[in-house]
């Protein structure tokens, strides 16, 4: 099953509680989904990050809305990005998946955005916490992240591995990149060139909504997840 998802607008708790019931109902397959954000700013900060720098460093910025991710990697500042989240069955390492899932969307942003990979380590580009600052995850670059042609990162992901998945989450921080159809086709053609796949697009069902909403109140909402380090 390779499908496009549809989803309501969701705030950031929210979609962090999708994702995360989408990759434990995983059932094969590609599965695509673009975030429809209600109006506001929000952080996402990755799992190992400690809630003590995150919310200081956010709030220096205007944002209070913070929630943690269920992947890895540092802070990521929604207002305007294009946010999507991907899941698939993939045994390659994850600089690996980068490399291949990065590539294949630089190859169809062709005009839209003329970008180039990160193609080396660097050990001072980026860590989630070092010196005793929070790790903004678009401020430097990483391998196989894409770079604008003036060296801005403008695409970066963190990656999870699932029982039988690997949820991918990913942002492309253009200026009106949210609202630019442009961008989500080119987006759509990369992952399905990646996968060598069609998407089919589909609403989420009712069992994924309530599923969402339970594990939103239980797990996204609280202060045991998004304050537990």
């Amino acid at each position: 099953m390779n499908v496009l998802l549809n989803t309501p607008l969701f705030t950031v708790a929210r979609h962090m509680a999708f994702d995360d019931v989408c990759a434990a109902l995983y059932s094969g397959g590609v599965w695509l989904r673009f975030y429809r954000w209600v109006p506001g700013k929000a952080v996402t900060f990755g799992y190992g990050q400690p809630v003590g720098l995150v919310k200081p460093a956010a709030a220096a910025k205007g944002f209070f809305d913070c929630v943690r991710r269920p992947t890895g990697g540092g802070m990521v500042f929604h207002e305007e990005d294009l946010t999507f989240s991907c899941l698939f069955e993939s045994a390659l390492r994850p600089s690996a998946i980068y490399e291949k899932l990065h590539g294949a969307i630089q190859n169809t942003l062709g005009a839209l955005a003329p970008v180039h990979a990160w193609g080396k380590t660097d050990p001072l580009a980026y860590a989630p916490a070092r010196n005793g600052a929070a790790g903004a995850c678009f401020a430097n670059p990483v391998e196989n992240d894409l770079l604008s042609a003036d060296g801005h990162k403008i695409l970066g992901g963190a990656i999870r591995r699932f029982e039988r998945a690997v949820l991918y989450q990913g942002s492309l921080q253009l200026p009106g990149a949210r609202q630019s159809p442009a961008l989500k086709r080119a987006v759509i053609a990369g992952v399905e060139n990646c996968f060598g796949v069609r998407l089919a697009a589909r609403g989420a069902g009712a069992e994924l909504l309530e599923k969402t909403f339970i594990l939103e109140r239980e797990r996204y909402l609280t202060p045991a997840w998004n304050e537990k380090f």
